[in-house]
């Protein structure tokens, strides 16, 4: 097999995919929770007619805006390579895939785009009540367009309803293609790894405001509705998790056992906190573990039984170490979260959230994590479904297009070069809008429903100031 510097095309083709979807699948997963969010906001502004909803409103879509337009650009490049590099995955499973692509672009793509205008430049163009409208269709929008692509990824790992017609999938029924058996958990718990995503970045900003002393009322209501979110949801995924886990354990033991790092069924398993998998001397290095832990949280008793790694053909097990490392940063991740949520939910009730520095001041710098963990999980998910690309149906190895290994290399190299300029670029000025604040006043005719007006230059001046 032809290589480059010694690494076939197939893996390389593998790398420039993960590489290109690390970048697109932070951005969707912000807007879908961000959507939503200025939706809230807009609904929260025509009951209540506080003006402080309207400014964060329109600072976050000004926020939402940038987001939105990279996700859409690095979402193209991602359908292209199904063509350039993986023409054989195409062939074998297009027949399901690709309908399922194009049910996304069909309604949930056109939603977005119909009344994304609207969202971004009708703030002085229409009633209110249709702006908040907009921005509502927007986040159904956004959230059905994760729905189909999760229905998508879901059928990868759990085939159902199809045929094979001379190694060719063919679509038989299209509910059970959709409604696949891994779907329900794997949508609900990455719409909840969405929210909560948004939630931190809302959190950190706000946080951040109120530490700096400024935007004190929009700090304060971005807090409050942040942490709320987190200290719901946080703990949600944890349970979501746990059924997810389970119904991966169901039909898919293998990864299972890769996150684990279990070889032995025969024996339960205890719960490894810390290990180094070597996957050639079939065991754990340096395994630090608490005894029947582990077979409790996969089979609910501490003497259950899973299958471990042994059990399955060293040509049929995923990379562990990867898959290992990357479970537990998800997990740890998401521990952390449930301790933000729970120690600023007893602050909040004992009315000291907004003066207790040693709470607000590390909490600036908790935005990322939302964005790790969902990286950390898709590797968890994606690593773990090897050597399968389409489960039970089509290798990874079996896949790929017939070319060479340096022409991958080369778009690869071109894909890293490209990808962190735009993209810093895109960062640096969303990072340069927060450092700016919501400086864009709301209209006071809220209440006779007319076009929102900006305040005058003397206005905004006297506003900053303050």
């Amino acid at each position: 097999m032809e290589t480059f510097a010694g690494v076939d095309a197939t893996l390389l083709s593998r790398i420039q995919f993960a590489f290109t979807i690390s970048f697109h699948i932070i951005f969707p997963a912000f807007t879908i929770g961000l959507s939503a969010f200025i939706a809230t906001l807009e609904v929260l502004w025509l009951r209540s007619k506080q003006p402080h909803y309207h400014l964060l409103a329109r600072f976050w879509t000004k926020i939402f805006a940038v987001s939105f337009a990279m996700g859409v650009v690095s979402g193209i490049v991602l359908s292209y390579q199904f063509g350039t590099n993986w023409s054989r995955f195409s062939e074998v499973i297009g027949n399901v895939i690709g309908p399922l692509m194009g049910y996304e672009v069909l309604t949930a793509f056109f939603l977005e785009a119909s009344f994304l205008g609207v969202m971004l430049f009708g703030w002085d163009r229409v009633p209110p009540w249709v702006h908040t409208l907009a921005c509502i269709i927007v986040a159904v929008g956004t959230a059905l367009s994760g729905f189909w692509i999760l229905a998508a990824n879901s059928w990868m790992h759990t085939p159902a309803g199809f045929e094979l017609r001379n190694g060719v999938a063919f679509p038989v029924d299209w509910f059970n293609i959709i409604f696949n058996p891994s779907f329900p958990y794997r949508f609900v718990h990455m719409m909840t790894a969405a929210y909560l995503t948004t939630s931190l970045v809302v959190l950190a900003v706000g946080a951040r405001y109120l530490v700096a002393g400024r935007f004190e009322t929009e700090a304060k209501t971005m807090i409050r509705m942040g942490l709320g979110m987190v200290a719901l949801l946080a703990p949600l995924q944890m349970i979501i998790g746990d059924m997810h886990g389970l119904n991966t354990a169901e039909h898919q033991p293998v990864k299972i056992a890769a996150m684990e790092a279990h070889w032995d069924g025969s024996h339960p398993a205890g719960l490894v906190l810390f290990a180094w998998p070597d996957a050639r001397a079939e065991r754990n290095l340096a395994e630090i573990a608490i005894p029947n832990l582990g077979s409790l949280v996969i089979t609910h008793h501490p003497n259950g039984l899973f299958p471990g790694l042994k059990d399955f053909k060293p040509e049929d097990r995923p990379p562990v170490v990867p898959v290992f490392f990357m479970f537990r940063a998800m997990v740890g991740i998401g521990l952390l979260l449930i301790a933000i949520g729970a120690t600023g939910a007893v602050l909040w009730w004992r009315k000291r959230l907004f003066q207790t520095g040693w709470f607000l001041k590390p909490v600036r710098y908790c935005w990322p994590l939302g964005f790790i963990a969902i990286l950390a999980g898709w590797m968890v998910t994606e690593i773990g479904r090897q050597p399968w690309i389409a489960y039970g149906i089509l290798r990874t190895a079996d896949a790929s297009s017939p070319i060479t290994a340096a022409t991958v290399a080369v778009s690869l190299a071109l894909f890293v070069l490209v990808y962190c300029v735009v993209f810093s670029i895109g960062i640096l000025y969303i990072r340069k809008m927060i450092r700016k604040g919501p400086s864009v006043a709301p209209a006071p005719e809220h209440d006779e429903g007319l076009p929102n007006r900006p305040l005058s230059a003397a206005q905004n001046a006297t506003r900053g100031a303050a």
